[in-house]
């Protein structure tokens, strides 16, 4: 049988780890694939570079058009990243009817539908586990081997920086500026981290998580999306105090009472025993509850040149494997299929009900805390522990440490409202949301 010629767009990084593991391994993979898979051409800008890289037989080019064009190219590997050229290139190869292997979460968290319509349209298959959890199979997980359950909640660290910025400062009991620059320094973090420490990255990982997991459009418009950036270091040494540790979460959870779908990234308290709450450094892992099958956790690297060559190489073998199907019995891009998509909408943060980690600066008086419990009350709002700092000799405040139980967040907003404007509350409250994840 004639080998399957693959083309690579971008040739960084993972397109270097790429052609790397299916050069290195290629033996193995055409045993498993049923046919030799073969890097015909690879893209990037810099020539000289690239071939230097590759061996005899792989045309370099730098114009990705050129091998979209070529019609021996059966799979397009598109691994430059971002959503102007990456979109233009991945539509043209869809066009063209070429299949698509992508690493790419922001182009399909944010015009995931264009793609996947277009794709069922000239019916190609487009693969895309790299794009979440880097060398983690989680897509795979959600779409193949968990599509016996009903899925209830998916929860996950799935960005590597941050976790690691947040392992460094809980460990080291440093702030967020100085393990951010260490962070940079060790190329954890890029030069400009923003999508990485607000949370876009993330939050683009979860959207396609949440599609897949819940059978629904791709939104990311819709996600909350909060970073790590405002996290004070005394925070985590409380939450440690307390059996929890700070981690930035991503979560999707099903809501039937309410008709919607929670799709929300933003640090988060997680008990210290929880498995996920020691996953430390640049590691990323993925909870997700099932109703028949209880709680997975899937762990791993979430970068790197190899370990994302891992899952692209896959996605290359699974599409070899299934480029001769009837489209009509592929697994659906999201793990449904079309017709079975549904509108279920995703829920606006008030409605989100979690519990609460509270860090208030008070006056060290009388009557304080009975004025903070009454406004929770009111606001039915339940307490689940309290811890107060011993004030220092001559010291007139303090930290008040409140974690409620699970409640509605419009109500904590309100509560929240009213307890700052305390005269006795000193400073803006430091608010965390807590999840049990049991």
């Amino acid at each position: 049988m004639k080998p399957i010629k693959v083309g690579l767009l971008g040739f960084g990084t993972v397109g270097g780890g790429t052609y790397q593991v299916l050069t290195r391994n290629q033996e193995e993979i055409s045993r498993r694939a049923g046919r030799r898979i073969e890097v015909a051409a690879v893209c990037r800008r810099d020539l000289a570079a690239a071939r230097a890289q590759v061996g005899e037989g792989v045309r370099v080019v730098a114009d990705p058009m050129e091998i979209i064009r070529d019609p021996d190219i059966d799979i397009v590997v598109e691994l430059i990243g971002g959503e102007g050229v990456a979109r233009e290139v991945v539509m043209a190869a869809i066009a063209a009817g070429k299949h698509v292997v992508t690493a790419n979460k922001a182009l399909l968290a944010v015009h995931g539908n264009e793609v996947f319509s277009s794709a069922r349209d000239k019916g190609v298959m487009v693969a895309f586990e790299a794009a979440v959890a880097g060398g983690i199979p989680i897509i795979k997980a959600l779409r193949e081997s968990l599509a016996g359950n009903r899925i209830e909640w998916v929860a996950g660290i799935i960005n590597g920086t941050t976790n690691f910025i947040l392992s460094e400062m809980r460990a080291k009991g440093l702030d967020f500026a100085t393990v951010l620059k260490e962070a940079q320094r060790l190329g954890y973090a890029e030069a400009d981290p923003t999508f990485d420490i607000e949370g876009v990255d993330a939050a683009h990982k979860l959207t396609i998580l949440s599609a897949i997991a819940f059978g629904i459009p791709v939104q990311f418009a819709k996600a909350h999306v909060e970073g790590i950036s405002q996290l004070q270091a005394v925070d985590i040494k409380y939450a440690e105090q307390l059996g929890y540790r700070i981690k930035l979460l991503g979560i999707t959870r099903r809501r039937n009472e309410l008709g919607g779908i929670e799709l929300r990234v933003h640090p988060t308290l997680v008990p210290a025993q929880r498995l996920i709450a020691n996953v430390e450094g640049a590691m990323n892992a993925v909870m997700v509850q099932g109703d028949a099958v209880g709680t997975t956790l899937y762990y791993g690297k979430g970068a790197g040149a190899e370990p994302t060559a891992s899952s692209v190489v896959a996605d290359i073998v699974d599409v070899t494997r299934l480029a001769t199907a009837d489209p009509d019995h592929r697994v659906p891009h999201l793990a449904f299929q079309p017709d079975q998509m549904q509108g279920t909408p995703i829920l606006p943060m008030d409605g989100v009900r979690t519990a609460y980690y509270l860090r208030l600066r008070v006056a060290d008086e009388t009557g304080v805390l009975s004025r903070i419990t009454t406004i929770l009350a009111e606001n039915d709002i339940s307490i689940d522990a309290v811890l107060q700092r011993e004030s220092l000799e001559g010291e007139r405040q303090t930290d008040l440490i409140i974690l409620t139980h699970v409640t509605v967040e419009e109500r904590m907003n309100r509560a929240q409202e009213f307890m700052q404007s305390l005269p006795s509350v000193l400073a803006p409250i430091a608010r965390i949301r807590k999840e049990e994840l049991a």
